[in-house]
């Protein structure tokens, strides 16, 4: 076993990087002071991993993976006062608790769990019909039905354009034979990492960790998809109940040659500094749309990323949402001619640098970018040197690179007339 101490100078902190024997990544984050600890189990394992199973699997089995012969998790977590939770993404699956004492033995509930699956045919299709109505529950929701919709209009064959659960059709071919395959495929320790942040030390999580793990064999996946560059259609609209049009709009980007690629934290920060400077609630841009209706103060811009997909992602409400995308698509090529000015620059660098800063006092948060940055390929602190090296001429290039106007789709969903 090798244990790294990871340390931030500006900071004057650190966090631990353990390679443990069975396979197994762990992360170990002390906060001295605090009383809360919070502790995540993930797996490198999402909904776009669904190659010759039915989409919606991964999904599947984190529900399904809380359930035991005896006593299920959630009501072995209350037992000692920890709150619990798990979530599915495109490309991970995690499994969580945070508790103000008794850590080691969550530590223990959580590995445990995780690692012995409890899957019968009758259990599986009971869950069938508690998912379908959350899929129902979805296809009512004017917001992920705006974003699904355009990651269809987006992506031609990438599977981030899939519903994160799946179809009513597709989980129903779910058996608990093929629950178990795709657990033992993906949840093996070498595609797995553990972080805990808070209230403990490398001694407590090691002792638990060699007490309950069990070692595995496998290895960290990979992915490749087949994605053109171009968009697959430019516009499409849905009705709905809604009082005022929903608008989702992107412009895509190419991942590369390597279509496993997932941007560069640099190139995801760049992003973020460019989204503000263009079109943040602190630019002109910004409030002539507010001032005029167009948008509310609910519009927001993200960069939305993973293996092999990444766009540049605005949603909201309008009286207009054909406008907002001309107005979005018009400021790019506007700012494109001379580039972000210094001031600007400086003012959401120094704006983000200090965001940055203040959340390493957030325990969840932390643990969290633990397990994203293993998973991705980058350092916890590595995003303090980058905001402090960065530069105006590095985004100005990266704005030159991003933004294709001619590479955008608009996804709308209208009041019902």
């Amino acid at each position: 076993m090798e244990i790294r101490k990871i340390d931030n100078e500006l900071l004057q902190d650190s966090f631990y990087e353990i390679d443990h024997e069975s396979g197994l990544k762990i992360f170990v984050y002390p906060k001295e002071g605090y009383s809360s600890t919070y502790a995540i189990f993930g797996t490198d394992y999402g909904s776009i991993d669904a190659e010759e199973i039915p989409n919606g699997t991964a999904h599947f089995l984190e529900h399904k993976l809380f359930e035991s012969d005896e006593v299920d998790a959630f009501q072995r977590f209350a037992q000692t006062g920890a709150s619990a939770n798990a979530y599915t993404t495109f490309d991970k699956t995690c499994y969580l608790f945070a508790c103000g004492a008794n850590f080691a033995e969550n530590l223990k509930i959580l590995l445990d769990f995780v690692q012995h699956p409890y899957f019968t045919q009758e259990t599986v299709e009971k869950e069938q019909g508690i998912i379908g109505q959350e899929i129902r529950m979805y296809q009512d929701d004017p917001v992920w039905q705006s974003l699904f919709n355009l990651l269809r209009c987006i992506y031609k064959n990438h599977p981030v354009r899939i519903d994160l659960a799946g179809t009513q059709e597709t989980i129903s071919q779910i058996s608990a034979d093929m629950l178990y395959d795709c657990y033992n495929k993906f949840y093996c320790l070498q595609n797995m990492a553990l972080a805990c942040v808070g209230n403990t030390s490398v001694e407590e999580v090691v002792k638990v960790v060699n007490e309950v793990i069990k070692s595995t064999e496998g290895q960290k996946i990979t992915r490749h998809f087949d994605e053109p560059y171009e968009i697959n259609e430019s516009y499409i609209e849905q009705k709905m109940s809604v009082a005022m049009p929903q608008f989702a709009f992107a412009f895509k980007e190419d991942p590369g040659a390597d279509h496993n690629a997932r941007p560069t934290l640099k190139e995801k920060i760049m992003t973020s500094v460019l989204i503000d400077c263009l079109f943040g609630d602190t630019t002109e841009f910004y409030n002539d749309l507010l001032d005029n209706g167009y948008i509310s103060t609910g519009f927001g811009a993200e960069y939305f990323t993973g293996p092999g997909y990444r766009i540049i992602l605005f949603m909201g409400d309008s009286k207009d949402p054909k406008y907002v995308a001309e107005a979005l698509k018009n400021r790019v090529l506007e700012v494109k001619k001379n580039g972000i000015s210094s001031e600007d620059f400086e003012r959401i660098r120094r704006a983000q640098y200090g965001r940055a800063i203040m959340s390493y006092n957030d325990v969840d948060g932390l643990a969290n970018e633990l397990i994203t940055s293993y998973f991705e390929n980058y350092k916890l602190f590595d995003e303090i040197d980058i905001f402090k090296s960065l530069t105006l001429e590095d985004v100005n290039e990266h704005l030159m690179r991003q933004y294709d106007v001619d590479n955008t789709s608009l996804s709308v969903i209208l009041p019902k007339e």
